[in-house]
């Protein structure tokens, strides 16, 4: 079954699958890179090269300058720059000394991984609702990445964190995008989500690399139903001692599905049979979506699993991170340790240390947590835990996803308003958290007594002079708030109302007065004069605070 956490996977997948080093640049599709020449020779015999292997050799094939798409500069130490990068530059790439002729690009070698940007959706804890995140087909090499988010093509906010700030829920004619800051013009192409069930959900790709796999063009719009619930389900066969592993799901597989399978967390064929003795564990993947590791026969491997693979968590605050294994020789002295990596640094893995009140390892049964007190955002990372031989091997399924945010105070439609105006107030996180978090609401650093639940929204309708001031918002049991934002709330000016009723007055009067006018010349007939009186009611300002959290809220205020 998958996890609650099986939502999300980290952007840090990919970096297993494609290998990314020190020697390794990832750059998005369409943009342009520079790779720095590391010959040492002086550089009119210098030259570049792309590297390929050919009946198990090397053959090394020279770059030209074409002037437009490909440039060379022998000012800027030689650097090659590719503009306009395709999939075919995908490759890897070496500066050497023409006369050179022993290993001219034995230790130069730069791999070049070319990028597109996908809004992936996870099934979220609720029944449902999902969650978006904004993914790159391998970990950018610049850095840091501001992620911006589009709803309706429209700009509706941007953050460090490539995850979408809010659960959604079927919203078939609403479409969502996002792009990198700096690269606004190559978005990711849109998507939309519908038939939202507790069993499946549906996504439609305006078109991009999720729709590759379906024998049309990739510019051509296509749908995934994905399940919520992936699972391994262990077959016997007619052969004694012999399994067949199969990969079920919570709704009807299609053909635009991918099934990916693993062993021991790394990739693998599909397995057709298994012996009942093997000590391997095994799990597959609905294209994103991974199942639980399982053993073919009882406990008799190890495995790891996660009780939840995407957490979100407030600033200051405390986590645990859960992983749970199966030990087939029960040596509770093997090694077991937690290893980060950071979205900055997608090359290293940190393994994490007891040493500190802050950080902390502790195990129950064949359960292992990792605890983590006073969050901050360098915590933001993917946690992965190794038992065994399998400490400091990287592999490719993912671990655990912590995002880290803090809460900041939103004005919508703007923090300067007039009079009379609706304004929605919102306490912002860089992610998702859970539905029952309850929210304290303060004005000038006193907490406004609201008679309901409080939510993470707040309006002020109508807005008044009295509203204004410093406002900031805090997650109740928390101590942390966050940093206050001012409301400037403008008096409408003297006479509005007047002017209002006389406008409304002549529009009225002035037509009326044609109408009679018109009516005399016609029937020659002098009619008695009707006077009309006009009742305008005064509205009154009702009550001050209202709570939205039973209402639907515009997208716009989640900056």
């Amino acid at each position: 079954m998958l996890s609650a956490g099986a939502e999300c996977v980290f952007m840090g997948l990919f970096l297993y699958i494609s290998g990314v080093g020190a020697n390794s640049i990832c750059a998005l599709k369409g943009s342009s890179v520079d790779l720095h020449c590391s010959a040492q020779r002086p550089k009119s015999s210098r030259k570049w090269f792309t590297v390929r292997w050919e009946d198990n050799k090397k053959v090394q094939d020279q770059i030209f300058a074409d002037g437009k798409r490909v440039n060379i500069s022998e000012e800027s130490n030689f650097t090659i720059t590719i503009n306009d990068l395709r999939e075919s530059d995908k490759n890897t790439y070496c500066c050497s000394d023409v006369d050179d002729k022993r290993n001219k690009c034995q230790r130069g070698e730069i791999q070049l991984l070319v990028a597109d940007l996908q809004v992936k959706v996870f099934p979220a804890t609720g029944e449902k609702t999902v969650s978006l995140m904004c993914s790159s087909s391998c970990p950018l090499t610049e850095s840091p990445v501001v992620y911006i988010w589009y709803k309706n093509t429209e700009f509706l906010y941007q953050d460090s964190s490539p995850w979408y700030q809010e659960l959604i829920s079927s919203e078939e004619s609403v479409t969502y995008s996002c792009a990198l800051k700096g690269y606004e013009h190559l978005r990711a192409p849109e998507v939309s989500v519908a038939s939202l069930t507790s069993a499946c959900f549906t996504v439609t790709y305006a078109k991009g690399r999720m729709c590759s796999n379906q024998q049309r063009p990739e510019d051509e719009p296509c749908s995934i139903t994905y399940p919520r619930e992936v699972q391994v389900h262990v077959q016997k066969t007619k052969v004694r001692g012999h399994f067949k592993l199969a990969c079920n799901t919570s709704c009807p597989q299609t053909e635009a599905q991918t099934i990916t399978w693993y062993k021991n967390r790394r990739l693998e064929q599909e397995p057709r049979s298994v012996l009942s003795s093997s000590p391997h564990s095994y799990s597959c993947a609905v294209e994103h979506l991974f199942s639980d590791e399982v053993c073919v026969q009882d406990q008799n491997c190890f495995r790891v699993n996660y009780v939840n693979r995407r957490i979100c968590a407030l600033q200051g605050s405390s986590v645990n991170i859960s992983s749970e294994y199966s030990d087939p020789y029960n040596q509770q002295s093997k090694s077991k340790s937690w290893y980060k990596n950071r979205r900055s640094d997608m090359a290293a893995g940190e393994e994490l240390i007891t040493n500190t009140d802050r950080i902390k390892f502790h195990g129950v049964m064949n359960s292992h947590i990792l605890t983590i007190n006073k969050l901050n955002k360098n915590d933001s990372a993917e946690y992965i835990f190794r038992i065994g031989s399998d400490a400091g091997r990287w592999p490719a399924v993912p671990g655990v996803t912590l995002v880290v945010t803090d809460l900041r105070v939103k004005f919508s439609p703007s923090e300067e308003v007039t009079e009379g105006q609706r304004v929605t107030l919102t306490c912002r996180t860089s992610c998702p958290l859970t539905d029952n978090m309850n929210y304290i609401w303060y004005l000038n650093n006193q907490p406004l007594n609201l008679t309901k639940t409080q939510s993470k929204y707040l309006v002020l309708d109508p807005v008044s002079s009295e509203h204004a001031g410093n406002y900031s918002c805090k997650v109740k049991m928390l101590q942390k708030s966050s940093l206050q934002k001012m409301l400037t709330v403008h008096r409408r000016r003297k006479g509005t109302q007047a002017a209002i009723r006389i406008v409304v007055l002549l529009l009225v009067v002035i037509p009326t007065s044609i109408f009679l006018w018109i009516r005399r010349k016609m029937t020659s007939i002098q009619s008695p004069r009707t006077e009309t009186s006009f009742n305008l009611e005064e509205i009154s300002p009702g009550q001050v605070y209202g709570d939205i959290s039973a209402q639907p809220i515009e997208e716009d205020d989640i900056l």
